[in-house]
């Protein structure tokens, strides 16, 4: 396999980052931003879709799946011990990498945003 375009190695952290994905320039679709060097397209970033049901793997949906599968049941039910040991999990995971994950993560654990925040605070 060649060595990846200088500009692909570029911007791949930052890539993952978003949760977006790399595609061939071919393959891009229209909402798709395609780079180019030299004046020549080198790649497309696509951006993660704002459906959860469309969100590439590894999205935020998919962990806090994770999470309740290893912790047994739906993140809403656990008991107050549990959903801060679900956030810890979710943090070591990179959970809170992604734009709104906090909002997110509340939304799923049943709590408020501010007590997503305390549960991390107390970890630390």
């Amino acid at each position: 396999m060649p060595e990846p375009h200088p500009l692909v190695q570029a911007i791949t952290p930052l890539v993952e980052r978003l949760n977006a994905q790399l595609v061939e320039p071919a393959d891009a679709r229209a909402d798709d931003v395609t780079l180019a060097w030299a004046g020549e397209p080198v790649v497309a970033v696509r951006l993660p879709s704002k459906t959860p049901e469309k969100a590439p793997e590894g999205g935020v949906q998919s962990l806090l799946a994770e999470v309740a599968e290893e912790l047994g049941g739906p993140l809403r039910d656990l008991s107050r011990n549990e959903k801060q040991r679900a956030v810890l999990l979710l943090e070591s995971r990179g959970a809170f990498e992604y734009r709104k994950s906090a909002e997110t993560v509340a939304e799923a654990l049943g709590v408020t945003r501010f007590t997503v925040y305390n549960y991390l605070n107390r970890a630390r």
